[in-house]
């Protein structure tokens, strides 16, 4: 095998005996040969496009296969057999109509005919020997450029799956879904072609963050501050991890009345801000810490674990008590499906729960865009007035690899006439610290989860029609972590509109060469983290 998709790869090159996540040499051959099917059924459905031929099933199908090779979603072998076949049968009925209108169905890519065999071992042979999706024989830039666009488009698809859940959708995104991976298969593309792709994926991604962003919103309000329990109360308990909304609201649904306390854990803390989730009473507080630390703290808790999204880490430890839904899954765990919790439910009453009420403080969520702008001449005016004089967006995945502590030491280091905004789970490094207020704003403001990306890039915006000028002319500065392919995708995102001089850590990608960093640099002004004094010292004494 080989995978340097996450920031932890081993060796800082690429994991090549079994995944540091976790992933098992089988799984990430059919993960490849998933890709190489996808690339085939992309040929055809860019093909159709061009014909006014639309499936939208097809591009649904296309963005689940794609999510489900993203680091720590699905390790379950079994579901690769399946979305192979599926993918294939898509790719041919994408074909059938493509000829029929005519249009070419002649594709030299072996991608296009290729056959899935009919057992698991062969079915892994075939993934080895197709290996990593883009060109093996381009230049080494090339190919830094193809999986940095690959990457992208693993977690441009999450987004849109996210936001498909709610019934959010646009297929141009779709579309370019198909773009991407067909070009795969182009060998007369050059470096350009690569870096306009790779733009275009962080155009396309900000699109999928829009419709996500008005898939929750529309659906569950605008988040609002609040409060946020880190104990917990007496009684049975079910903790909820991963990002979909509508699946917390199911297991909302189906537990009320029944004595059970839910608990939020990882990426869904934010949640507790949304007015339409946060009226159900036994909606209760947050437990652990970030997506790492799972398997100790999971051990520990006393009900059910349910786990939406990615994230998952092995979980022989609870096997009994873990449930995996949608798109995540682990050889061997209980997988049900969305919004049929039923399993989850009566796990949960079987088991002990907390046995006595216990408080551990609590921490502030709700600070997206809605709540910060309906206070903005008051942050407006704390600038001007010198109160405010710098913002810090300090956030994006946690990871365990030694060097995450710059995170909160830099928090913790930043003046108090200073703002921290924050997202996704790399807040977990500082997420509750007390660092106080300015003049009654809160220094710490959590935007939310990594889906909330957008939200941040709205608060940027509004900031800079505030003060008339550029979003790279305002006292702000990002300051972000990496661990897998939707930071990729925010991170083209944010290239795509232009914004410069963005620290990034706590190491680079492994698949960026020399020289694709070096444009990176010199277009953008992309930062490797120094130590926390340094990049303060830096960033303040411009």
């Amino acid at each position: 095998m080989f995978c340097n998709q996450c920031e932890q790869t081993a060796k800082g090159t690429g994991c090549t005996v079994v995944g540091v996540c976790g992933k098992k040499p089988e799984v990430a051959a059919l993960q490849d040969l998933l890709l190489h099917a996808v690339k085939g059924l992309a040929l055809y459905a860019k093909e159709g496009n061009k014909l006014g031929i639309s499936d939208r099933e097809a591009g649904r199908f296309t963005a689940e296969a794609i999510f489900s090779t993203l680091t720590n979603v699905n390790f379950d072998a079994a579901r690769f057999v399946t979305l192979i076949n599926q993918c294939v049968s898509y790719r041919e009925e994408m074909k059938k109509k493509v000829a029929e209108a005519g249009g070419n169905v002649n594709f030299a890519d072996p991608s296009a005919s290729f056959q899935p065999a009919a057992d698991l071992a062969d079915l892994v042979k075939q993934g080895e020997e197709v290996g990593l999706v883009n060109d093996h024989d381009a230049d080494a830039d090339i190919q830094s450029l193809q999986q940095i666009l690959v990457y992208g488009i693993k977690g441009v698809s999450a987004y849109a799956d996210h936001a498909r859940i709610l019934g959010q959708e646009d297929d141009i995104i779709y579309a370019f879904l198909y773009e991407g991976m067909a070009a795969l298969t182009n060998k007369e593309l050059g470096l350009n072609d690569w870096v306009g792709l790779v733009l275009k994926c962080g155009e396309i991604n900000l699109r999928a963050m829009e419709l996500l962003d008005a898939a929750n919103t529309g659906k569950y309000g605008h988040p609002v501050p609040t409060e946020v329990p880190l104990g917990h109360k007496a009684g049975k308990s079910i903790l909820i991890s991963g990002h979909d909304l509508q699946d917390l609201d199911n297991l909302l649904q189906q537990t009320e009345g029944k004595g059970i306390y839910v608990y939020t854990h990882g990426e869904m803390l934010p949640t507790h801000g949304y007015p339409e989730l946060k009226k159900y009473k036994h909606f209760y507080g947050h437990y652990g810490t970030a997506w790492q630390n799972q398997k100790k703290e999971f051990a520990a808790f006393p009900g059910a674990i349910l786990m939406t999204t990615n994230c998952i880490q092995d979980p022989q430890a609870y096997m009994d008590n873990i449930f995996t839904t949608g798109l995540v899954g682990w050889p061997g765990a209980q997988h049900v499906k969305n919004g049929e919790f039923g399993p989850v439910i009566e796990r949960a009453l079987a088991m002990p729960g907390f046995l006595e009420d216990e408080d551990k403080g609590s921490v502030m969520v709700g600070f997206a865009r809605n709540t910060v702008m309906s206070v903005a001449g008051k942050v407006i005016e704390a600038v001007k007035s010198g109160d405010i004089k710098h913002f810090f967006l300090v956030g994006g995945c946690d990871g365990a690899k030694v060097g995450r502590n710059y995170y909160s030491e830099f928090v913790e280091k930043t003046p108090q006439d200073t703002i921290i905004l924050t997202l996704a789970c790399g807040k977990f490094r500082f997420f509750d610290k007390k660092l106080g207020d300015i003049g009654g704003i809160p220094r710490l403001l959590d935007v939310g989860q990594c889906n909330d990306a957008y939200s941040a890039i709205q608060i940027a915006v509004a900031l800079a029609n505030a003060f008339e000028c550029g979003v790279n002319d305002l006292p702000l500065s990002l300051v972000l972590s990496w661990y897998e392919q939707k930071a990729v995708a925010i991170l083209l995102t944010l290239l795509y509109l232009g914004i410069k001089d963005i620290r990034l850590g706590p190491s680079l990608p492994a698949f960026i060469t020399p020289n694709v960093l070096d444009v990176l640099v010199k277009n953008f002004d992309i930062k490797p983290i120094s130590t926390p004094e340094e990049d303060l010292a830096a960033i303040l004494n411009k």
